[in-house]
């Protein structure tokens, strides 16, 4: 089948290319390169040179291609940036969705797969989360996937347009952009790697949920085959400090270096994970790989680069 990745030169969206191609899809990506890198696409897929947020461009893309299945991980992703500027997440996020799906409704399109959050989706809640809780984010950037979903939601109904909205807990692994405040992960191997300290915001006893971005991959495959209809959680159930992310990566890295703790950032919860039995039951799925062989395989990504 034929289908549209917007966000398809990013950290997930690029892996997502690779596994459809793989599986003999004809892909055809959409990204502005503001922080996806070219270089990650694969050299099977078509790629466009485009912003979500340009209304017309995204109506003669989608016309002209004519996709099978949208899948839109084209996003604004950095919680700390959209409490400073909500107008800039909400254009992004919500008017980019809605750019896109406007010029879907017209077209034959069998599924919407979207890239939402269950780390900021649940507010401070008792933990895991699951999909029966009320959606109470405390932060821009949460608010703008919950107000993508309703209109998701709202294409369905009046147009019948499938959708199927995967709330991702905190994914990580290779390609991912160390240069924001987004990935942790990777912002930690990169700095420890070059011989920097990095600042540990709060006191690092927030914890979240966090899945390698293959498990993530793994979803969005099985998306495309499901006949379910709305919400579903991606993650481990499983909760990590900020503490011990940072004395996992520098142990595997070798490296001894003392905690440093910065001011915690505005419009954070304090805990986050999520219960993904909902994913298992109407998907087939569950996480593979742990966060010990997850962070050696990113260690391993960055001592090749």
């Amino acid at each position: 089948m034929k289908i549209i990745v917007t966000g398809g030169a990013g950290f997930i969206g690029s892996h997502l290319v690779d596994a459809y191609v793989d599986l003999g899809h004809e892909v055809v990506v959409i990204d502005n390169l503001s922080t996806g890198r070219a270089e990650f696409v694969n050299n099977k897929a078509l790629l466009i040179e485009a912003d979500i947020t340009n209304q017309e461009m995204m109506q003669s893309i989608l016309s002209a291609q004519r996709p099978d299945v949208i899948n839109h991980h084209a996003a604004h992703i950095q919680v700390g940036h959209s409490v400073d500027d909500p107008q800039f997440d909400a254009k992004n996020n919500i008017l980019g969705t809605l750019n896109i799906m406007e010029a879907a409704k017209n077209l034959s399109v069998k599924k919407v797969i979207f890239a939402a959050t269950g780390g900021a989706m649940y507010g401070n809640k008792p933990t895991p989360f699951d999909e029966s809780m009320k959606e109470e984010p405390l932060s821009p950037y949460g608010i703008s996937k919950r107000a993508a979903e309703l209109y998701l939601n709202y294409y369905h109904e009046l147009y019948g347009i499938p959708y199927l909205s995967l709330r991702y807990s905190n994914v990580y692994g290779p390609r991912q952009n160390a240069h924001g405040e987004s990935g942790v992960v990777a912002i930690f191997s990169e700095m420890i790697m070059a011989g920097k300290t990095p600042v540990i915001n709060g006191d690092g006893t927030h914890t979240r949920d966090y899945v390698y971005v293959s498990d993530v991959v793994k979803a969005n495959v099985l998306a495309l085959t499901t006949d379910f209809v709305g919400e579903l959680n991606i993650g481990t159930n499983t909760e990590i400090s900020t503490n011990e992310v940072f004395d996992r990566i520098t142990a595997v890295l070798g490296k001894k270096i003392e905690r440093i703790y910065g001011p915690k950032r505005p419009g954070e919860q304090i805990t986050s994970s999520l219960n993904c039995d909902k994913a298992k039951k109407n998907l087939g799925w569950e996480p593979q790989v742990s966060f010990t062989a997850g962070i050696q395989k990113v260690a391993d990504w960055y001592r090749n680069q």
